[in-house]
């Protein structure tokens, strides 16, 4: 005959983690994410600086197209849109998806010279500064 023995586990040893073993792991996660966030945050500022470059390039382009058409640059930006009445070649709309905002949310800035143009964004709110482009 043979002698069968169970044994009863202590009520310390359930099989599951304890409070240290816990904690450590959210430390060690809270240190992780505390060294990757600001790299990932650098990555997401430089793309909405090069997003805004290329909105800024596409908008002179339209610009460029709005004077080829009407042999002068147009009166504002939402010329580029609708037609403002007085453009006697209007060929638009020039620009598609309709006006972009900066990745900030805020409106490009046009100025319009004589002979030249400027296409302007105030860049990120911590003040890097002005982003152009012109003619």
């Amino acid at each position: 005959m043979m002698k069968t023995t169970t044994r009863k586990r202590s009520a310390g040893a359930s099989g599951g983690f304890t409070l240290i073993e816990v904690l450590l792991v959210v430390v060690i996660i809270g240190i992780l994410v505390g060294v990757a966030l600001p790299r990932l945050g650098g990555r997401k500022r430089e793309a909405e600086i090069a997003a805004a470059r290329a909105d800024i390039q596409a908008i002179g382009t339209a610009i460029d197209l709005y004077e080829l058409d009407n042999g002068e640059y147009p009166p504002s930006l939402n010329a580029l849109i609708t037609n403002p009445g007085g453009a006697r070649n209007w060929k638009g709309p020039y620009l598609r998806k309709g006006l972009p905002k900066d990745p900030w949310g805020n409106e490009y800035r046009y100025v319009k010279g004589d002979s030249t143009f400027t296409v302007e964004s105030g860049g990120p709110p911590d003040g890097v500064g002005w982003m152009t482009t012109g003619n």
